[in-house]
């Protein structure tokens, strides 16, 4: 499975982006597709997930800012709306995904998109 990330940027607090995740390979495989962010300084965080099963879960950081969703017609790619951004969502976001395969589970990332909100 490879995921291939974009949409980060730069942006002013308040402003909005939404970040897109492309998966390609054996993606039937896939369980769960979600974000993650690491600022700087930090450890990776949770952002938002859902699982094929149509369960979602979301920071509380972010709850009621970002919506996790997928494209219906391209059901492999995910996208991250992100509104009201403040400084503090600065980070680089990676897309991820979790592939079951038997008793097997493997995490999969993207290469990270940056995300700069200025104040």
């Amino acid at each position: 499975v490879q995921l291939q990330a974009s949409g980060g940027g730069l942006v002013q607090a308040g402003g909005s982006l939404r970040l897109s995740c492309e998966a390609s390979g054996s993606v039937f495989s896939l369980v769960r597709r979600g974000w993650f962010r690491q600022a700087p300084g930090k450890q990776r965080e949770l952002v938002a997930t859902f699982t094929s099963g149509g369960s979602t879960n979301s920071a509380d950081s972010v709850k009621g800012r970002f919506t996790i969703s997928r494209d219906n017609a391209a059901k492999n790619t995910v996208y991250l709306q992100m509104k009201s951004l403040k400084p503090e969502d600065t980070a680089v976001y990676y897309c991820n995904a979790v592939a079951v395969v038997g008793s097997l589970s493997r995490d999969y990332w993207g290469q990270g998109t940056e995300v700069t909100v200025s104040s």
